[in-house]
């Protein structure tokens, strides 16, 4: 076995480490809506959820290639998966709070899954900004992002679109979110 019990000062607890980095994929898989079960189908039983439980746990290290793939599988960049502390013995701060509450009343809900699947440069372009977005915020359910006012105005601008007529862009394409 390739993945020992992880000991941190030989007392049989966990490390402060391995529960930080479990403490991340717990928080990347659950905002992904996805069950220890899910993720153990979709990754055709390569992650077993047991397994999976017990990186959650902080239990078990998880070797960088398994992490690796496990970042494919949840599509977020890898680092991602680590705590922003890197090891320092206490808890990552929470990611995306502060920002969160500094919203206009102009926001614009963008459907991720309808984006997927549209091609071309605007969507490319679109895509790539979003993704930005995502990791800043650490928000990577993606199905729904919502963006400020000021966030379509720079989209646009990009584009050579005011913030308006960015907004109808993407009404047209269909990526606006209507529940």
């Amino acid at each position: 076995m390739s993945e020992h019990l992880i000991d941190g000062d030989g007392d049989g607890e966990p490390s402060g480490y391995a529960a930080e980095v479990g403490a991340r994929l717990r928080t990347v898989r659950r905002q992904k809506r996805l069950s220890l079960q899910a993720v153990e189908a979709a990754s055709a039983h390569e992650f077993k959820a047991s397994v999976l439980g017990a990186y959650e746990r902080g239990e078990r290290a998880i070797s960088v290639p398994r992490l690796q793939r496990l970042a494919r599988l949840y599509e977020v960049p890898v680092d991602q998966l680590l705590p922003e502390n890197l090891g320092q013995g206490t808890a990552a701060p929470a990611r995306g709070a502060a920002g969160s509450a500094a919203r206009g009343s102009d926001k614009v809900r963008i459907d991720l899954t309808k984006l997927k699947d549209t091609t071309g440069p605007e969507a490319a372009a679109l895509q790539r900004f979003l993704a930005t977005i995502q990791v800043e915020r650490q928000d990577f359910n993606g199905q729904v992002l919502t963006v400020r006012g000021d966030d379509m105005r720079v989209i646009g601008a990009t584009l050579g679109l005011g913030q308006v007529e960015m907004i109808e862009r993407l009404d047209d394409l269909g990526l606006l979110y209507r529940p």
